[in-house]
């Protein structure tokens, strides 16, 4: 059964799923930052995911990038799917502009995380949603119940 990683738990805010992926937004305020998590039990890699779902993946990864674009305007979008610390599959969306705080190198470890204002965290969920919100996008305040759509295991 699909359960969310504790770190990513804690690090983010959900904002919804799609029909393969929650929607999380990182707590730390120095870049707009969205994480996908495949409802897959078991995953590390994107790999290990069948060819339907890969393609899935793409496709939302490709429309929150595309939401983000809008939303945020960034120098440049980041697509990233490490898997250091939280060995559970995700991939990092980070807009990144010229002038943040780590430009032109990755990220992590660049600042101190920074957290949101209780009002700008609520602005960035909103406007998240409402970009995101078509057929295949659900707001969700909750990590929906895994179903037969969710419910894949791959032994490790």
């Amino acid at each position: 059964m699909f359960k969310l990683d504790p770190i990513l738990e804690s690090d983010t805010v959900l904002i919804g799923h799609f029909s393969l992926s929650l929607v999380l937004l990182n707590k730390d305020a120095n870049y707009p930052w969205c994480i996908l998590v495949p409802q897959k039990s078991n995953v590390r890699e994107i790999y290990q995911l069948d060819e339907k779902d890969r393609a899935q993946l793409v496709n939302e990864s490709c429309t929150l990038s595309e939401a983000m674009v809008a939303l945020f305007a960034p120098d440049k979008m980041n697509v990233a799917a490490l898997g250091n610390m939280v060995p559970q599959l995700h991939l990092h969306h980070i807009a990144r502009y010229k002038k943040d705080a780590a430009w032109p190198s990755p990220i992590w470890g660049a600042v101190s995380a920074k957290p949101y204002e209780e009002d700008k965290l609520a602005e960035v969920v909103s406007k998240l949603r409402s970009a995101l919100s078509g057929d295949d996008f659900i707001i969700s305040d909750e990590v929906p119940e895994p179903t037969s759509t969710f419910s894949q295991t791959i032994e490790t």
